[in-house]
């Protein structure tokens, strides 16, 4: 199991330890895609970090972007980032992938913000579409009662194909493969 440290505050999701579902989902693309050559890898709605700054440690070669409408989640990330001497990170402001429509991404993660609304959560997705290159992979944790069933539809509909890659307590992977 890697060891990260990491700060949170009040106001930023899942502060006292990292969330299950986020742990879940970096786990299991780990298990998917071991370190290995450059991947740029995208994380959406990245809150304080866990997700991508677990990912970066392990990966030094791939480079990530980790995006949040929140900046305060944003300046936790940039202090976690300093805290654990990751340097193939960039932190943006974004609003789902809005601010890196010149990029493209070999993979996609986000534990998306249900609170937000299916709205928002389904934007994700569409906006990951156009971002992957071809063949990449977006992975999604979701929990069955926050909407899995219409994320996976939707993703489906979107990509043309979904697959629940991994289930535990409750959480969801969903992956879905642009063509």
């Amino acid at each position: 199991h890697h060891k990260i440290d990491l700060i949170t505050d009040n106001g930023v999701f899942s502060k006292d330890k990292v969330d299950y579902g986020s742990d879940v989902l970096v786990q299991t693309f780990l298990k998917a895609h071991p370190p290995g050559p450059s991947k740029r890898i995208a994380d959406v709605g990245c809150g304080y970090g866990p997700i991508g700054l677990m990912i970066a440690k392990v990966s030094p070669h791939h480079s990530i972007t980790m995006l949040d409408v929140n900046h305060r989640a944003l300046a936790l990330v940039e202090k976690n980032k300093k805290l654990n001497g990751i340097d193939n990170v960039i932190v943006k402001e974004s609003d789902a992938l809005s601010a890196v429509e010149d990029k493209s991404f070999d993979f996609i993660l986000t534990n998306p913000p249900i609170r937000a609304g299916k709205e928002t959560v389904h934007r994700i997705f569409e906006q990951a579409l156009h971002r992957l290159d071809s063949n990449g992979e977006l992975f999604v944790v979701i929990q069955k009662k926050q909407g899995m069933p219409s994320a996976k539809k939707r993703m489906n509909e979107l990509f043309g194909n979904v697959e629940v890659v991994n289930k535990d307590k409750g959480y969801y992977i969903l992956r879905s493969i642009k063509a």
